[in-house]
């Protein structure tokens, strides 16, 4: 069974909620798992649960963004989907937080602008996310940049990379860069009072991480409670 676990996004400097991410999970073995991969995931098993839990959340926010890797998101049924969850969610934006993973080689930069003008014309955005690690470098990334509405900077990433001391100087980047196209940057893993206070000093307004709220189960109407 997949479910989707939820974690805020706010805006620290009016202290308001703007969203949630959606991370979807699989309940075996008797306990809540991270997929290995996107693609592992069926599309007719996650479609129904994608559709459901950004309906019941619209009465609560105004977006919610959903993670896809490059290969789900040109996929036309998956398309399909997504485009029939925004307009059930409307005035809600549902926002696509597109990754990179291994099954995703043969998609073509080309691929990917015409299916994000696609949803575009549908009201659904699309967000870079992991930017500044792993392959979403700035060269590989920079062609996209003018058909997206967010992108998200990772803190947990470098940590994991052993560059902490990296991240103010990336992030200022992506900060100049977010402010140059004129898109959203929303700073994730967010840990602990220094996090915060350094965000505060850099006047990044967009925040998400266990600092703010751990991401916990969303449970749909009609599921049995234990």
């Amino acid at each position: 069974m997949y479910r989707y676990f939820i974690q805020p996004q706010l805006n620290a400097f009016t202290n308001s909620l703007i969203g949630y991410e959606m991370l979807i999970r699989k309940y075996a073995d008797g306990r809540w798992q991270l997929p290995k991969d996107f693609a592992s995931i069926p599309i007719e098993d996650q479609v129904p649960v994608m559709a459901q839990t950004a309906k019941e959340l619209s009465l609560k926010i105004k977006s919610v963004s959903f993670n896809l890797n490059r290969t789900q998101f040109i996929d036309p049924e998956m398309s399909a989907a997504l485009i029939a969850a925004q307009k059930a969610i409307f005035p809600v934006n549902l926002i696509v937080e597109v990754t990179e993973e291994a099954a995703d080689k043969n998609v073509t930069i080309a691929q990917l602008k015409r299916q994000i003008r696609h949803f575009a014309t549908h009201g659904i955005q699309f967000s870079l996310d992991d930017v500044g690690t792993g392959i979403n470098t700035f060269d590989h990334i920079s062609s996209l940049l003018s058909l997206a509405s967010e992108v998200k900077f990772a803190m947990q990433n470098y940590r994991r990379a052993h560059m902490t001391d990296k991240i103010h100087e990336d992030l200022s980047f992506w900060q100049q860069i977010a402010k140059k196209e004129k898109l959203r940057l929303i700073v994730e893993g967010i840990e602990d009072d220094n996090d915060n206070h350094m965000l505060n000093d850099m006047d990044v307004a967009y925040r998400q991480g266990y600092y703010y709220g751990q991401p916990h189960l969303f449970e749909l109407k009609g599921d049995k409670k234990d």
